[in-house]
């Protein structure tokens, strides 16, 4: 993609400061061990290019949603540690944003080292994209690099409004950044056909704009997790007490109607794991969809729908996965998401996984080196999906291709 900034296409400065935008929101226990540093690996390909210009790396993230200031739960000194091991070296760490230690150790900082700043949503004005936060956090460094496709969809203070304090040979987007993008768009561009794309999750709501975007370029349709039960009741049949979007069944039955239009084939579950209340004790049954009883509700994809899935991606070339195909966080309704991870690995197409909770089943599943791409993003990868031009993204592009 010619037309963002890259970091390579900067000349830095021996001896500046940059200013690295990451995604460090990374899961952690209730003893804030992190659970999943995949996150953080994936920053230090740009942090180490930009110590290797000769320049001081200051870093910024965001870690959950803190309501009011400081929070210790939602400090990012455990990621400052783990990010220090993964590169075996020291990593500063300031116990502010914008404020006095901050500015004290930004100043002190030489050639060759880090400084990671604390969590900026502990700054009220980072995600009302605040020009006074944006001036503020500019003025530590000469240089900007966002390397955080997952909050681009987001216009924030330090992916935004930031970008308006640096002029274009004074910011860039970083490795991961310019990967996500080119593998979203090439993914909708150039797709190696049969292009199938597998969509689950709990909500039709979230998936609909990419799904109708999706549509005219894909061969194949899969659609599992709770979203399937909007499109089974939009065929007439009786699905219990599965969860149902009342409101967007006819939405459902128009999709299933353009899809057949457009000669998309698309796959739905045929049986399901079905259980009386949501939980690990309840006792489950395999029923055909058409013999949901009443009082009882879908939870996760059948045997039988397993193994229709897999023959429907047998042949392809090219696969984008967003969603889980049941409540994969209980390990009793995990098995469809599990065997729908194996079976997309196994494959020989180019596989594209969304983040958020598709990255968490094929991390749990054992299967992540073998999918070709896993984004880190997991609204951001969607967006993209669903042709939307990115606020972090559209701040990084030349003039002249805009």
């Amino acid at each position: 993609m010619s037309e963002i900034i890259s970091v390579k296409d900067i000349n830095f400065t021996p001896g500046a400061k940059v200013f690295i935008r990451c995604d460090f929101n990374t899961p952690m226990d209730e003893f804030r061990n992190i659970t999943d540093d995949r996150r953080i690996r994936s920053a230090i390909p740009t942090i180490r290019y930009v110590l290797d210009q000769g320049c001081s790396v200051i870093l910024a993230s965001h870690l959950g949603r803190p309501k009011d200031g400081y929070e210790e739960k939602y400090s990012l000194l455990p990621v400052a540690k783990r990010l220090g091991r993964l590169m075996d070296r020291e990593i500063k760490f300031a116990h502010d944003v914008v404020g006095h230690d901050a500015k004290e150790k930004v100043e002190k900082l030489r050639a060759g080292e880090i400084l990671m700043l604390e969590n900026l949503r502990f700054e009220k004005g980072e995600t009302k994209d605040d020009k006074n936060l944006a001036k503020a956090l500019s003025e530590l460094a000469d240089y900007y690099v966002n390397d955080a496709f997952g909050v681009c969809h987001r216009a924030h203070s330090s992916v935004h409004a930031i970008t308006q304090c640096y002029d274009n040979e004074h910011k860039a987007a970083g490795f991961l950044l310019i990967k996500e993008i080119e593998f979203g768009q090439n993914l909708i561009r150039h797709p190696s056909r049969p292009f199938v794309a597998v969509t689950g999750g709990s909500k039709v709501s979230g998936k609909l704009q990419a799904l109708t975007n999706l549509l005219p370029r894909i061969d194949k349709l899969i659609i599992g997790g709770g979203m399937a039960f909007t499109f089974l009741k939009a065929l007439g049949e009786n699905i219990g007490n599965s969860l149902l979007e009342e409101e967007l069944v006819e939405e459902a039955a128009n999709i299933l109607k353009k899809g057949r239009e457009l000669g998309v084939k698309i796959y739905l579950p045929v049986d399901v794991v079905a259980a009386q209340t949501f939980s690990n004790d309840s006792p489950i049954k395999y029923v055909p969809v058409q013999e949901i009883p009443n009082g009882w509700m879908g939870l996760d994809i059948g045997p039988a729908s397993v193994k229709l899935f897999k023959e429907a991606i047998a042949d392809a070339q090219t696969i984008w996965w967003n969603g889980p195909m049941g409540v994969f966080e209980m390990d009793k309704f995990s098995k469809g998401s599990i065997k729908m991870s194996h079976a997309i690995g196994e494959s020989f197409a180019t596989t594209v996984v969304g983040g958020g909770d598709t990255a968490d089943v094929v991390e749990r599943a054992g299967d992540t080196d073998e999918m070709t791409f896993i984004s880190t993003g997991g609204g951001a990868s969607l967006e993209l999906t669903e042709g939307k031009e990115l606020p972090g993204v559209r701040v990084l592009l030349r003039e002249d291709s805009l």
